[in-house]
């Protein structure tokens, strides 16, 4: 599961695992969506291996629910505090550009 978790993770410049009824995991991909950024969006609920999908990407974050999880570059950046954290300390912007997820 690590393997197909890391291809998803690069298969564009913002991946977001999510849940179809998680409030932060709207937020977090609102944020993005606001920032003109096209992100891949992998609802675990809808996923047949969803269970194992989740056990991994909370080994990867070292936290339980593991959604959202947001990857930048291939990397995994964090959940919904991290991602807001990088936003208020304008970091997440220039994160963003050196992916090449936005432009402007």
């Amino acid at each position: 599961m690590a393997e197909r978790v890391s291809r998803l993770s690069t298969e564009k410049a913002v991946v977001i695992f999510t849940r179809s009824q998680c409030p932060m995991c709207h937020t977090v991909s609102s944020l993005f969506s606001e920032l003109g950024v096209c992100a891949a969006v992998h609802e675990l609920d809808k996923d047949p291996r969803n269970r194992d999908m989740e056990r991994e990407l909370a080994r990867r974050l070292g936290r339980a629910p593991p959604v959202p999880a947001v990857f930048v570059g291939g990397n995994l950046v964090g959940s919904t505090d991290k991602v807001m954290s990088l936003h208020l300390a304008g970091k997440l912007v220039p994160m963003l550009k050196g992916a090449g997820a936005i432009w402007l």
